[in-house]
């Protein structure tokens, strides 16, 4: 069974995200150990690059402070190599496709795996297309994460019935970001998917508060909060690491 799965085994998983890199990674890494230390059973690391298509401006943002801090993929692995000595926690990347086939897809996914991360999330990769990753993905022990969104309609069964590790439902249409309005058919699909396949569904995309955490937590598995903690970063800079750990404490409680 994959660490993924495991996440999903003891109640309602909370995955933040943080860019890595803002503000610098020194932080990105104590950032890891301290939502770790908050509940997080599952973290995300947005690998920056200049045109993530899927975020709203809260991630550009980050994705500009980071790369113009000097944050390279190659620093990121090492960064990731050096919390695995003290983390425990499953990790996830979120990038795109150029980032991967510029840096080299098998080698990409070796070095990630090496560096024990357990998933990989790439929005802008289409479903019908996976096998570009895939199999890289297989022989290193890393699940692809799947994505559905309210528009996938018909293709979520077939996604679902191919889903491994978890399935990441877009709560809404459009890029991240912190919002109030949801798809009001999601428990649907996370209803869907489940009648397809004995798998976890977890929710993203614009959840930011306790309650809305707790409102999706009741008809799926897990909830994913991305923009919200990196405007926390964003506020508090170099200072962001207690403010992150009481957001992720509060949130955490709220899901269990």
């Amino acid at each position: 069974m994959s660490r993924i799965t495991e996440v999903f085994k003891n109640g309602k998983a909370f995955i933040p995200f943080v860019t890595a890199g803002d503000p610098n990674l020194e932080i990105t890494e104590q950032l890891i150990y301290k939502m770790e230390e908050a509940g997080a059973d599952l973290i995300e690391i947005g690998i920056p690059f200049s045109d993530p298509v899927a975020e709203g401006i809260v991630i550009q943002k980050a994705d500009e402070r980071a790369l113009s801090s000097g944050t390279t993929t190659d620093k990121i692995f090492d960064m990731v190599l050096r919390a695995r000595k003290k983390s425990g926690v499953p990790l996830a990347f979120m990038t795109y496709l150029n980032p991967i086939f510029v840096y080299g897809k098998e080698r990409f996914i070796k070095k990630a795996s090496k560096c024990g991360i357990d998933a990989l999330i790439v929005p802008d990769m289409p479903f019908e297309e996976k096998s570009e990753l895939l199999p890289f993905c297989t022989e290193n022990n890393i699940d692809l994460i799947c994505l559905i969104a309210p528009t996938s309609k018909e293709r979520i069964s077939k996604i679902a019935s191919e889903a491994q590790g978890f399935v990441y439902c877009v709560s809404s249409l459009g890029v991240t970001g912190v919002r109030s309005e949801f798809a009001v058919d999601l428990k649907e699909m996370v209803s869907l998917v489940k009648s397809v396949k004995d798998i976890p569904c977890a929710i993203g995309f614009g959840i930011s508060t306790p309650e809305q955490a707790k409102a999706m937590s009741e008809f799926s598995d897990g909830v994913i909060v991305g923009s919200a903690v990196v405007k926390i970063v964003e506020q508090y800079g170099e200072k962001c690491l207690e403010p992150v750990f009481d957001y992720v404490s509060e949130i955490k409680k709220a899901i269990l």
